[in-house]
């Protein structure tokens, strides 16, 4: 069975490319659901319209599926509700300077 401690770990290992933060941490990730062998992901992009979405996305998928026990994994890009500067860790905040 994969565990959300695997699921954190790989989706800490995908950035967008113009912040120097891992998606967990910006709070991108909305939603995870593990069904046995498959995992789910809602996530957003801190902007719509980001030319990224695409690659990002794709980056999200392949890490979580890269994960050990993983057969599928799917990721949903969602826009509502809106990221905004809030959503993101500590952590974050830290390392931009928040």
């Amino acid at each position: 069975m994969v565990t959300m401690e695997e699921i954190v770990s790989a989706l800490k290992e995908c950035y967008d490319p113009e912040i120097p933060v891992n998606v967990w941490d910006l709070g991108l990730i909305y939603d995870v659901n593990v069904d046995a062998d498959k995992v789910r992901v809602k996530m957003t992009l801190t902007a719509p319209g980001c030319p990224m979405h695409r690659f990002i996305s794709e980056e999200v998928r392949k890490r979580l599926q890269g994960i050990n026990g993983v057969k599928e994994a799917t990721v949903e890009v969602v826009w509502d509700p809106p990221w905004n500067p809030d959503k993101m860790s500590k952590e974050a905040r830290a390392q931009l300077g928040i």
